[in-house]
């Protein structure tokens, strides 16, 4: 496994956005929505460094009939019911990746009445992006490699890593 982001680089980067995110939103109260499970280590440090009043509410966002058609049905689970209506909602998420579940959940959050409804990702990966959208603010681009760490999984392993690697084929766990 090779380190793509080491945990001070991380930490630094979000105590960053937690400044720029709290100039955003000085004199407003944040609502705060994590997609899990990816997101939910990214959401802790984060509001951390937001100096700014902040509910946290979870969701879990799952992708249903994406692998044979261009339509992908998202279904959410745990949702945060009617609390958003007039609110700053900034979703928050380990990694922007195709943007399907992202532009769907956004769409449904903005149908409830918000303020205003952002996007804030670790990992902003362009290569597989297939929506127009692109989040407000986020960690870290790549290009490509399938990553591990710091939240992000590979069949539900490697999240407790402290530092974002590049997973390799023998790497898994499963590898023989």
């Amino acid at each position: 496994m090779k380190i793509l982001f080491t945990n001070r680089q991380i930490a630094q980067r979000v105590e960053e956005l937690g400044k720029e995110i709290t100039s955003d939103y000085q004199g407003s109260e944040l609502l705060v929505i994590g997609v899990l499970k990816g997101g939910f280590i990214f959401v802790s440090d984060l509001v951390r460094h937001l100096d700014l009043p902040v509910r946290v509410e979870f969701v879990r966002l799952s992708s249903y009939g994406c692998s044979d058609s261009p339509q992908c049905e998202v279904k959410i689970s745990d949702d945060t019911g009617d609390i958003m209506k007039g609110k700053h909602i900034l979703i928050v998420d380990d990694i922007m990746d195709t943007g399907k579940s992202i532009v769907a959940f956004k769409k449904h959050l903005e149908s409830k009445g918000p303020a205003s409804v952002k996007i804030c990702t670790m990992i902003n990966k362009k290569v597989r992006r297939t929506q127009d959208v692109e989040p407000d603010y986020y960690g870290f681009t790549i290009t490509d490699g399938f990553i591990v760490g710091y939240g992000l999984d590979f069949a539900e392993d490697y999240r407790a890593l402290p530092e974002i690697c590049v997973l390799e084929p023998s790497d898994r766990r499963d590898a023989p």
